[in-house]
């Protein structure tokens, strides 16, 4: 799979474990410190709004969902499937070779071309893919390939800070490759959530 067919995988398996929400488990708490599942649906249509935006050449200011905010959640709205859904619907017309070409400059990266951003949300999305489902009990086995280079992208452009990435894990002997990726991106995937 080419850069964006990884991409749109990622957002596919994503939507997947959103529309597997009980309307009862938004507000249930998460491997991300002091974000609930509403708050990681809020972050990753923060992520399509930001990223179409720096598609489209244009300053989008609405930071209520970008790594680090308190409540991302208020982004999410009454139905997070379906801002989820209508954020990326927006996006993924603006994601054009052209647009892919733009450089743009991102915390704790520099300056990047757009198409480096679509790895870097496509490790976003897989991880909170994960996130969601692990929250609220789901076995959530993400695509090898998927997987991979999520490993990768952490491996070389990893920022651990508050409101990013937490610090490294180590995972049991046994674990296998997504677990020992998502120890490296700090989440137990060998322990329950804890209710806070």
């Amino acid at each position: 799979m080419d850069t964006m067919q990884r991409y749109r995988q990622a957002q596919d398996d994503l939507d997947a474990v959103l529309a597997a929400v009980r309307p009862d488990q938004w507000d249930a708490p998460s491997p991300c410190t002091d974000w609930t599942v509403r708050d990681l649906a809020g972050h990753v249509i923060w992520g399509q709004r930001q990223m179409r935006a720096w598609a489209t050449g244009t300053d989008y200011a609405d930071g209520r969902g970008a790594p680090g905010a308190p409540r991302p959640g208020e982004m999410a709205g009454s139905d997070p499937v379906a801002g989820w859904r209508a954020a990326r619907a927006e996006s993924a017309p603006a994601l054009t070779p052209e647009a892919l070409r733009r450089t743009t400059s991102i915390t704790g990266l520099g300056e990047v071309p757009l198409a480096a951003i679509v790895t870097l949300l496509t490790t976003d999305t897989v991880v909170h893919t994960w996130d969601i489902g692990h929250a609220l009990g789901m076995d959530v086995r993400l695509d090898p390939a998927l997987v991979g280079v999520a490993f990768e992208w952490g491996r070389s452009n990893m920022v651990r800070r508050p409101g990013f990435f937490g610090p490294e894990l180590t995972p049991p002997a046994d674990s296998d490759e997504q677990t020992r990726m998502l120890a490296f991106m700090g989440r137990a995937a060998w322990q329950p959530v804890m209710s806070s």
